[in-house]
């Protein structure tokens, strides 16, 4: 007994140890071991440099500065379109808050590690004199995976629940976290389609905020390029700037933040700038 004893103590998680969150404003959640890594120049965009997101930019901003500032916040979700700056608008609200004098630390935890989220919490949580932005990036579910009931305590079950020191954002493609061809298989394939979609889709239920990411428009598109040329001091007249910007969207079959950005970088390279 004393050697099987011996073998689980060896196969359990090692605890998580708490960094010095004083050093650090950005940490990364890993496991096997649990560790929190900081983060010492976080990859962002200004927050101004965000164009089209206008409506989710101001709800978000002032949600995370209410919960900075020991204010009720709600968890957020931002779903939709691919490459419209859902990522790159957490990250660059974080920033903002610390720029204007809260001290809030983000947390990334990916997708495949959300079955130790628990154990996160618990290191964060006697982290009372510092607040935590956790954030996961491309959240999604396939149709056997369980990592979703572990997220679900988080947002607002279980006994402890989230730590009132935490909040939760998420990004996703998908309103609901899964795809819609398989809600719609589970709902024509179960005894009892209510039930067999409910838990599941009930997951995205619990944020308390949904911002929705649409396609951008031929003017918001460039306008982003624009921005960042006024930024990084890259002079393109606007003739030039609007049929090479078209151009690389034609090609490229889609128009998007990310699309602004990638064509923006040829540009800057091709006129010497360093970013």
């Amino acid at each position: 007994m004393r050697r099987i004893a011996e073998a689980l103590e060896r196969l359990a998680p090692v605890p998580g140890r708490a960094p010095d969150f004083a050093k650090a404003d950005a940490f990364v959640w890993h496991v096997a071991p649990d560790r929190l890594d900081p983060v010492a120049e976080v990859a962002r965009v200004d927050l101004g440099l965000l164009k089209g997101i206008d409506r989710a930019r101001d709800i978000l901003l002032e949600n995370t500065l209410h919960f900075a500032a020991g204010l009720p916040a709600n968890n957020a979700l931002l779903w939709g379109a691919r490459g419209m700056g859902k990522s790159s608008l957490v990250k660059a609200i974080h920033a903002e808050v610390l720029a204007r004098g809260h001290a809030l630390a983000i947390v990334e935890i990916s997708r495949e590690d959300l079955a130790a989220i628990g154990r996160l919490l618990s290191v964060l949580r006697e982290a009372r004199d510092r607040r935590f932005l956790l954030f996961c990036d491309d959240l999604s579910f396939s149709h056997d995976d369980q990592h979703y009931k572990a997220l679900k305590a988080v947002l607002d079950g279980g006994i402890e629940g989230r730590p009132a020191n935490v909040i939760f954002y998420a990004t996703s493609n998908r309103r609901h976290l899964m795809p819609r061809e398989m809600i719609e298989n589970e709902r024509s394939s179960a005894i009892n389609p209510s039930e067999a979609v409910e838990e599941k889709v009930s997951l995205s239920d619990r944020f308390g905020l949904w911002l929705g990411f649409h396609p951008c428009s031929q003017d918001e598109y460039l306008a982003m390029i624009r921005a960042y040329c006024d930024a990084h001091g890259v002079a393109v007249d606007d003739a030039t700037l609007r049929a090479e910007a078209i151009e690389w969207q034609a090609t490229r079959g889609a128009r998007s933040g990310r699309v602004a950005w990638q064509f923006f970088t040829d540009l800057a390279a091709r006129h010497g700038i360093r970013l």
